[in-house]
């Protein structure tokens, strides 16, 4: 990426990444909040056990079809105008959802989801916004501090859900209205966010850079995609029919809260000292750490399903999420110009929500479909779907490596 540390001062840097932890701690605590009882209040409203993940899906697919549209409005307008518009449509999702649980509607509760999808294709770029303008050196770090601030949702998102969840005799119903609450703290915050206009190349001109096609065949580009996709999507899968294994196989809900809790934490702990990783070992030493942390993390679970198992399996699937996903990113902003962040950022975010889609898509089917509601076998083929995306995403790292310094 060229260099584009004029366009803001160090000071509206540091800043910006203040604004953006916060967004990511408090903000952010809403999706651990919908994954913890997303699944199961689809379960309590849906028709059809196969489809009681299909709301979580839905936020998913709201992210994926807004990811570029939502790229290009803040390459126009800016980043603080499209995450204002981001929390409105999630306080909307969220308001929906605990309608549809006081009426009993799971369509009204499907569009819920997917208008909360349209928050997180938002969330999905606090990361890119914290390297908008700072030198190539300070880029890594940059991504890794704010994907840090999900420390603090991963403790406020499980609590809220605890103290919420049954706070009314409509289960769930209060911890959608708390997640409406959270979404109201977005405009104050993004309020202090310095918001890069597109980069310029004269007056009244837009610079456009290279083409989707040309972006593509960029080997860093491709693969960073890649990787991000697989390491978000085998998260995703695993962790949407979580809360279903752990109480299929006999926990109280407290249990998969706590796991889940557990497994939040693992994702954004080690983003404080990722960045520096990335440092000192290189962008793609880190994804390929993360997807061998990852294929552990597949192992425990296919080893049982004691309480400690899940809890093993799971923070070491949010520790390979961290290194592969945060390794990914860095991959990426490292390999394009200023003038391309709108198209790359939202192109690359189209493929990696695309691919959690079908994962989450998939989640629920193989969870309760696949083995006749035996949640142990269920939690078994989904754990063992992870093994052909894990292959693919290290075999398209290794073919990085092997080619010519100067190619790349």
């Amino acid at each position: 990426m060229d260099s584009s540390a004029s366009l803001i001062t160090a000071a509206q840097a540091r800043r910006n990444v203040v604004v953006l932890v916060l967004a990511q701690a408090l903000l952010g605590s809403q999706m651990s909040m919908i994954f913890i009882v997303g699944g199961l209040a689809g379960q309590q409203l849906s028709p059809n056990p196969c489809w009681a993940t299909l709301p979580l899906s839905l936020i998913i697919l709201g992210s994926l079809l807004t990811a570029q549209p939502l790229s290009a409005f803040m390459q126009r307008y800016g980043r603080r105008a499209g995450f204002f518009l981001a929390t409105i449509a999630g306080a909307t999702g969220a308001g929906l959802a605990a309608r549809a649980l006081y009426i009993h509607s799971f369509p009204l509760f499907m569009l819920g989801s997917f208008l909360s999808g349209i928050y997180m294709s938002a969330q999905g770029f606090y990361r890119f916004a914290a390297t908008d303008g700072v030198s190539p050196e300070f880029a890594p770090k940059a991504i890794s501090y704010v994907m840090g601030g999900g420390l603090a949702a991963a403790l406020i998102g499980p609590q809220l859900t605890k103290l919420t969840a049954e706070a009314h005799v409509v289960p769930f119903m209060v911890t959608y209205l708390a997640i409406v609450l959270l979404n109201l703290l977005g405009p104050l915050l993004f309020v202090f966010l310095h918001s890069p206009q597109a980069h310029r190349v004269a007056k009244g001109t837009i610079a456009r850079g290279r083409s989707r096609m040309e972006l593509l065949r960029d080997p860093v580009i491709a693969v960073a995609m890649v990787c991000g996709m697989v390491g978000y999507a085998l998260m995703n899968l695993v962790m949407t029919s979580t809360p279903l294994a752990v109480m299929g196989c006999g926990y109280e809900q407290g249990d998969a809260a706590n796991i889940v809790s557990a497994h939040v934490l693992a994702m954004y702990l080690p983003a404080f000292f990722t960045g520096h990783l990335i440092a000192r070992f290189g962008r793609e030493m880190i994804v390929g750490a993360g997807l061998l942390i990852l294929a552990a993390s597949g192992a425990v679970a296919l080893s049982g399903v004691e309480l400690e198992q899940f809890y093993i399996a799971l923070v070491l699937l949010g520790v390979g999420w961290n290194f592969s996903f945060i390794g990914a990113t860095a991959m990426l902003t490292s390999a394009y110009r200023p003038e391309e962040r709108g198209r790359v950022q939202g192109m690359n975010d189209f493929i990696v929500f695309g691919g959690v889609f079908v994962a989450s898509l998939s989640s629920g089917s193989l969870m309760n479909c696949t083995a006749s509601g035996n949640a142990e076998a269920g939690w078994q083929a989904v754990n063992l779907a992870m093994l052909p995306f894990l292959v693919l995403a290290g075999a398209a790292l290794i073919w990085l490596l092997l080619r010519p310094r100067e190619t790349r």
